[in-house]
C-alpha cells in the first residue's frame, strides 16, 4: 500500500493548523475537499486520524505517530533544499539567525542595514531567544552563543569577548553611596535574573555571588528575566546590576563602579551546523560579523 502525497501534504496542513479552517487558508482549497482527503487516508489506513469536535480537531494516538512521520518529512526536504541552496556559489535566500535578546535587540541590530546593503539578495530571519535552539533541528541556520557548544555536530568559532560591569546610575549612587568591596554591596538593592529563566551569559548571577548572597532570601534583590528590564531599573535609579558595556554607554546616567571586581570577559561564538560547512550563506555572514567586531576592537 503507497500513500498519495498529495494526502500526506494535506494531513501535514491539518495536523499544524489543527483545523480544517486554518489549513484552508493555507493550501487555498475548500474545507469539504480537505475533509474528503483526510477521509480518504483515513480509510486507506484504516484507522481514525482525528477526533473531530466543536472547537477544532486534535490528533487521535495514530494521527500523532503519522505526525510525527510528516515533521520529518518536511525537515528532510528542507535540508535537501538548503544544501541544494548552499551549492551555489552566490549567497542569496534566507538565513535564520538566533541571538540572545539583549545582543540581537541592540549590538547586533545596529550592523544589519550594512550587511543587507552588502547582500541586498540575502533575506535575514532574527530568533532572538535566551534559548539554546536546536540548529540540528533546523530551527535556525545560525546562532551567536555566549556559552560554548560542545556538540560534535557544531562548528563554533570565537568572535568576541563582551566585558561586563557592575554599574548604576549617578543619582542612586548620590543617594546610597558607592559599594567598594563585595561586603559593600549587601547595603544595597541588588538587580539580576530569576532562576526560573534561560540565563542569556555566562555570568548572569555574577552580583549575586560576588556579594555571596541568596538572591531569593536576599530581601533587597529584584529580579527580572530581561537585560534591558535590568538597564531600566538601573536607569531609573532602582539599585546595582552587572550589565554588558555596550548597554551601559547607552546610557549616560549610569556609572561603572568596582572595575576591580568586574567579572572576566563572556566569549561570543559563532555557531553552525557541521553539514552547513560549505554554505556561502553563512560564510558572508560570518565574515560580516568578524568584520564588525575587528572594527570595534
Amino acid at each position: 500500500m503507497s500513500l498519495n502525497w498529495d494526502k500526506i501534504r494535506i494531513f501535514h496542513a491539518v495536523a499544524e493548523a489543527k483545523s480544517l479552517t486554518g489549513a484552508s487558508d493555507i493550501l487555498n482549497l475548500s474545507q469539504s475537499a480537505l475533509s474528503r482527503q483526510i477521509t480518504s487516508l483515513e480509510q486507506q489506513l484504516g484507522v481514525t486520524l482525528f477526533h473531530r469536535h466543536a472547537r477544532g480537531l486534535t490528533l487521535t494516538e495514530q494521527g500523532d505517530i503519522l505526525y510525527i512521520k510528516t515533521k520529518d518529512i518536511y525537515r528532510n526536504l528542507d535540508a535537501i533544499q538548503t544544501q541544494i541552496q548552499d551549492s551555489h556559489n552566490n549567497a542569496a535566500g534566507s538565513l535564520k539567525i538566533t541571538a540572545p535578546r539583549f545582543l540581537g535587540g541592540s549590538w547586533l541590530m545596529r550592523h544589519v542595514n550594512a550587511f543587507q546593503d552588502a547582500h541586498p539578495d540575502l533575506r535575514l530571519n532574527f530568533i532572538l531567544t535566551n534559548r539554546l535552539l536546536d540548529l540540528s533541528a533546523r530551527d535556525a541556520d545560525i546562532a551567536l552563543r555566549f556559552f560554548e557548544p560542545d556538540q560534535p555536530s557544531l562548528i563554533k568559532r570565537k568572535l568576541a569577548e563582551f566585558q561586563f560591569y557592575l554599574c548604576a546610575s549617578k543619582d542612586y549612587l548620590d543617594t546610597h553611596g558607592i559599594p567598594c568591596t563585595p561586603k559593600d554591596l549587601t547595603k544595597h538593592r541588588l538587580i539580576g535574573y530569576p532562576n526560573e529563566t534561560n540565563y542569556p551569559h555566562q555570568h548572569t548571577d555574577w552580583i549575586f555571588n560576588l556579594a555571596a548572597i541568596d538572591k531569593y532570601t536576599y530581601d533587597k534583590a529584584l529580579l527580572i528575566n530581561s537585560m534591558w528590564g535590568i538597564a531600566e531599573l538601573v536607569n531609573t535609579h532602582t539599585g546595582i546590576a552587572c550589565l554588558p558595556e555596550f548597554i551601559i554607554n547607552d546610557y549616560p546616567h549610569i556609572q561603572i563602579i568596582m572595575t576591580d571586581y568586574a567579572p572576566p570577559p563572556s566569549d561570543l561564538f559563532f555557531v553552525y551546523p557541521e553539514q552547513r560547512r560549505n554554505s556561502k550563506r553563512i560564510a558572508v555572514f560570518r565574515d560580516f560579523i568578524l568584520d564588525v567586531v575587528r572594527s570595534d576592537n
